[in-house]
């Protein structure tokens, strides 16, 4: 029989020695817990999901825990179903540049937003995100989501982001830039509880990360709580030189939007 002192950690959050999945004294998830909402792997030490923004340590509902074939199955027809819908959407693309070739996806303004897969300075058709990998698709809807944001187009804003959602999670892997990325559509689009929950992950990972402050931030500023923003804006301030002369992808992918926060951190500082 094999002992269970031989899965003893220290738990992430507290220190306390635990043989568990969940902390004893604090209830922090540890390595290899699992979310009782959609049973995605818990990052040790998250307040929330990742993936579905349950709270860590929440019991599974009935149905969770009695039906593991079900759970199972769920991620391949996910999947299916995320396929189905990029093909309806590439399909519409198609025919609409055979009727209008002027129409479809205008392309992206260079700029901090603009990545690699928008479109030339001289316009044309909208590339087939059909032949793109997972990372360009992701990249490319997150692109075209901010754009329209920008340009107070709300319309296109709800009605392509949970394409864009559906795009990051078919992503093999999570970097911190992607993470953010997820997170400013689902803040954007009023699903702050699982934007949150990308922040919680990426200060999990490095409490210092500067866009899991600023996404952190901008939460807490919409869901009002005050002194949580005013914590995270001292943090933001304290961090930046050091985590800058860092010059991460992510940092200069969004570059503005620390730069912005900065300022807003540093008014509310004085």
């Amino acid at each position: 029989m094999t002992s269970t002192s031989s899965r003893a950690a220290a738990c992430p959050n507290c220190g306390t020695t635990t043989d568990g999945r969940f902390c004893t004294q604090c209830g922090t998830p540890v390595d290899g817990a699992t979310c009782a909402g959609c049973r995605a792997t818990l990052t040790p030490g998250a307040s929330f999901c990742h993936r579905c923004g349950t709270a860590a340590g929440a019991r599974p509902s009935r149905a969770a825990a009695s039906d593991s074939g079900s759970s199972n199955a769920l991620p391949w027809a996910f999947a299916a179903i995320t396929l189905l819908a990029f093909g309806a959407y590439v399909a519409a693309q198609h025919f609409s540049a055979q009727r209008q070739p002027a129409a479809g996806l205008a392309p992206v303004a260079a700029g901090p937003l603009a990545g690699p897969f928008a479109g030339g300075a001289g316009g044309g058709p909208a590339p087939d995100i059909s032949n793109m990998s997972p990372e360009e698709r992701a990249d490319r809807l997150f692109n075209r989501i901010m754009e329209q944001y920008e340009a107070g187009d709300s319309e296109f804003v709800q009605n392509m982001s949970p394409m864009a959602i559906d795009a990051y999670a078919m992503l093999p892997t999570m970097d911190p830039l992607r993470r953010y990325d997820l997170g400013r559509i689902l803040e954007i689009t009023g699903s702050l509880d699982l934007a949150e929950a990308q922040a919680d992950t990426l200060l999990q990972e490095n409490p210092k990360h500067l866009l899991g402050l600023v996404l952190a931030g901008r939460v807490a500023d919409l869901k009002k709580n005050e002194a949580r923003r005013a914590e995270l804006a001292r943090e933001l301030v304290a961090a930046a030189p050091a985590e800058l002369a860092l010059e991460r992808p992510e940092y200069e992918a969004h570059q503005n939007d620390i730069n912005i926060a900065l300022t807003e951190a540093r008014r509310r500082a004085r």
